[in-house]
């Protein structure tokens, strides 16, 4: 479902990625984990669209996304791929439900369309009644929930998770690693995810290890 092949990338004299091969099932449940500066972030930025590699191939659903155009490429990010960072990036002047809505809007979807699956999929995250509240007024645990249903309004080939966990209390971290499950069971949802949380890589279906740009493989 994703293929990187021989993926390079560097920072000045730094290189960060040193060719790196790995693919991605459908519907699995991946980690990437290794100490900091092992480029697992660069990684996922790269297989995410959101930064270029320096060689190497991408294919993401049948699609070689490396050859793509800038615009071409926004509009293949938004139906394909959705994101879930450490820090949940809502937008705090917008509501939980227009959160959520956003990358469906951006799509050209109509905002009755939008709002009306944003809410479905705020129900499936047992918020529902927290639609009409804004960043502010959500616990941290509430907020990364709003965050993976608008990742996942678009319902995107893959979700890429950035250290999704790392800002939260143990029950909310342990409630978050449990949806990911479930949405991988009910929705068939890949996702790739870059965690440093050992409980999190021992669930996952494979725990890719990496160090020094590589993919280590003792």
């Amino acid at each position: 479902m994703i293929q990187l092949e021989g993926i390079t990338k560097s920072f000045g004299s730094l290189q960060v990625l040193k060719g790196i091969d790995l693919t991605i099932n459908k519907g699995e449940v991946v980690s990437i984990v290794g100490p900091s500066g092992a480029g697992k972030t660069t990684l996922l930025q790269i297989m995410g669209t959101l930064d270029k590699a320096d060689s190497g191939r991408i294919i993401l659903n049948g699609t070689e996304v490396t050859r793509m155009k800038e615009k071409e490429l926004s509009a293949f990010r938004n139906q394909e791929i959705g994101f879930v960072f450490q820090f949940h990036q809502l937008l705090p002047e917008f509501t939980a439900l227009e959160n959520v809505s956003i990358p469906a809007l951006i799509q050209g979807r109509s905002a009755t369309d939008a709002h009306k699956e944003a809410m479905e999929m705020l129900a499936m995250m047992g918020l529902a009644e927290r639609a009409s509240h804004k960043p502010a007024e959500l616990s941290g645990g509430e907020k990364q929930r709003v965050a993976v249903a608008r990742a996942l309004i678009n319902h995107p080939s893959v979700v890429l998770a950035d250290e999704p966990s790392g800002s939260l209390d143990t029950k909310n971290k342990e409630e978050l690693h449990r949806l990911f499950f479930e949405l991988r069971d009910k929705l068939g949802q890949t996702f790739v995810i870059v965690t440093h949380d050992e409980g999190l890589a021992a669930q996952t279906d494979r725990t890719i290890h990496m160090l020094d740009g590589k993919i280590h493989l003792g």
